[in-house]
C-alpha cells in the first residue's frame, strides 16, 4: 500500500465497472476489509446482519443474471453479499445481550436497555424491523468501501439486483435473513473500463454542507 491520506484514497476510489479477473485479492486484504466491517457501528450494537463472501463459480454467475449482468461480480476476485435479519426477535436480542454479559460482565443496565428494546421493536411490523435492519449493513458497507480503498482493492456496491432471486441462490431466507446490497472485490481492468479515465464528479461542500453555529 501506498502513503495515501484518506482523502486521496476516496479520490482513488471508484464504482469499478472492469474487473481484472486473473486477479485476485490476498486473503490478508480480505481479512482486513471483513474486519472493518466486522468493527462497523451498528444501533444498539445488535449487528443486524450478516456478510456472505462468495467465490463459488455457479453461484456468482447465477447472481449476476440476477443483477442485470454486472460483470464485476464474476470478473471479481470475492463477492460480498451484505443480508440483514428479516425481523428482530426475542432470541436474536438475547444473543446481542449474552455477548455483552459475556465481554462485560453482569451489568443490571445492559438487560434493562435490551428489555425495552425489545418492547419498543418486537411489537412493530416485520417490515420496518428488515428496513432498520438494512440500514445498519449500510452503515457497514460504507466502512467496508472505506476498508477496501484503504487496500487499494477496488470495489463496486450494487442496489441493482433482485434480492428474492439471490435470497434464494444462497438460501437466505430459511436463515432468517435477505439480501440487501452486493459488494465485489476485485482489482480494475485499466485498459477496458470505462469510467477509470473520467474525473470523479462530487457536489461543492458549500451546496450540501450546512454548519449551524
Amino acid at each position: 500500500m501506498t502513503n495515501r491520506t484518506l482523502i486521496e484514497q476516496l479520490n482513488w476510489r471508484y464504482a469499478t465497472k472492469k474487473m481484472d479477473p486473473t486477479k485476485s485479492l490476498p486473503q490478508e486484504k480480505l481479512d482486513a476489509i471483513l474486519e472493518a466491517i466486522r468493527m462497523a457501528p451498528t444501533s444498539s450494537g445488535t449487528q443486524p446482519f450478516e456478510v456472505i463472501v462468495v467465490t463459488n463459480k455457479d453461484k456468482l454467475q447465477l447472481i449476476q443474471k440476477a443483477a442485470s449482468d454486472q460483470t464485476p461480480i464474476t470478473e471479481g476476485s470475492h463477492l460480498l453479499v451484505f443480508a440483514a435479519w428479516d425481523n428482530y426477535t426475542d432470541e436474536r436480542i438475547d444473543e446481542v445481550v449474552d455477548l455483552m454479559t459475556q465481554e462485560r460482565g453482569e451489568l443490571p443496565l445492559i438487560n434493562t436497555y435490551y428489555d425495552n428494546l425489545k418492547a419498543n421493536y418486537l411489537p412493530r411490523d416485520a417490515e420496518v424491523n428488515y428496513a432498520h435492519a438494512a440500514r445498519q449493513a449500510y452503515i457497514a458497507l460504507g466502512v467496508a468501501l472505506v476498508a477496501a480503498a484503504e487496500q487499494e482493492v477496488d470495489s463496486t456496491p450494487m442496489e441493482g439486483f433482485s434480492p428474492p432471486h439471490v435470497d434464494e441462490i444462497l438460501s437466505l431466507t430459511e436463515r432468517g435473513l435477505r439480501s440487501v446490497v452486493l459488494l465485489p472485490l476485485g482489482y480494475r481492468d485499466a485498459s477496458a473500463d470505462w469510467l477509470l479515465p473520467m474525473k470523479k464528479v462530487r457536489k461543492e461542500q458549500n451546496t450540501m454542507i450546512t454548519h449551524v453555529d
